[in-house]
């Protein structure tokens, strides 16, 4: 198989997670003619499978025919596989995409909180450390041998309208960095694979800023959003909700620095971003509205764990995840 971004090869690309931001990856990469698959699963599967992927955006509407199957072996060994899985969706899946992953394969997690590697060559007396409220067996770096991530920020508003079909709202912004915050061959070679695939990816030589830049809205608008039913501009309308996400971001923000990691952005700039978006469902809001498990550990749980580590009070973002969580545990059951 050929090297990762040698000449103009036309890269294997499997898209673990063929849903909202999975589906947009996937069928914009098939689009550019890279050699794309899909893992999905249910009704959704079914209709990739007999009428190919669509996406609607402001741009307009296309759709891609690809393989898709619910079985990851079914692909062989790929050059880079994304993984557009829920957070908690993970562990049980790594066993499974062992048939994916050859010596070079490049693992992209494009998820949301904070991620499961994020101790992984971190260079601080954390380095290596597990973050229990994500990998709870504690057994994810053995499942996969962590040289193979890249880690990922997704900056898309997106949702599956129907089975088969992604609607977004246009923006598809991507943040791609090692672990170590090198600047590596790999790293330019995807992202030059998803500029070429028409997909804004964007290099950063510290990913954890990143991913931190993005948790200060996820962790106060999502749960928000899931609590209110609101859109995020219905919640930027009502100055008391922003008064209570303005000192829960200002939480997120000491659990941040005390990590190293002090925020790019303001929290008025943060704030400003927000508005910005339009009258987006928040994934929280879409999976709860859906029957699905609510993101909660990786966007809030696992924050308030490395909170409590440096013993930094958390009293707003605590009470978000109270009554997140009590509003979860009377979700009726559905299929996943």
């Amino acid at each position: 198989m050929m090297a990762t971004g040698e000449g103009n090869a036309i890269m294997k690309i499997c898209v673990v997670g063929a849903g909202s931001i999975g589906g947009l990856i996937a069928a914009y990469l098939a689009r550019a003619g890279f050699d794309t698959s899909v893992v999905a699963r249910g009704a959704h599967l079914r209709a990739i499978q007999s009428g190919g992927l669509t996406v609607v955006s402001p741009e307009g509407r296309f759709t891609v025919k690809l393989p898709a199957e619910e079985d990851p072996a079914a692909f062989g060994v790929q050059e880079i596989v994304f993984l557009g899985l829920k957070a908690h969706q993970i562990p049980d899946m790594l066993p499974k995409i062992k048939p994916l992953i050859g010596a070079h394969t490049l693992v992209v997690p494009a998820i949301n909180g904070l991620p499961w590697w994020y101790f992984y060559r971190e260079g601080s007396p954390q380095d290596g450390q597990v973050i229990h409220s994500l990998d709870t067996r504690g057994d994810m770096f053995s499942q996969l041998d962590p040289h193979h991530l890249v880690g990922c920020v997704v900056h898309a508003a997106a949702e599956v309208g129907s089975p088969g079909e992604i609607r977004s709202n246009g923006r598809r912004t991507f943040y791609l960095g090692e672990p170590d915050n090198s600047m590596s061959r790999r790293l330019n070679a995807l992202t030059d694979a998803m500029v070429r695939g028409g997909l804004e990816a964007h290099v950063s030589d510290n990913i954890r800023a990143e991913v931190w830049m993005k948790l200060i809205g996820n962790i106060t608008f999502n749960p928000v959003a899931a609590l209110t039913r609101g859109t995020l501009v219905d919640i930027c309308n009502n100055d008391g909700l922003i008064a209570y996400i303005r000192r829960s971001m200002e939480e997120c923000n000491a659990v941040s620095a005390a990590y190293g990691v002090p925020q790019v952005v303001t929290i008025d700039k943060r704030l400003e971003i927000a508005r910005g978006v339009g009258p987006v469902r928040s994934s929280m809001l879409q999976d709860l509205e859906a029957g699905r498990p609510m993101e909660i550990e990786p966007i809030i749980g696992s924050v308030l764990e490395l909170a409590r580590l440096k013993n930094i009070p958390t009293p707003f973002t605590d009470g978000l995840y109270a009554m997140i969580t009590e509003l979860a545990a009377h979700m009726p059951a559905r299929a996943q």
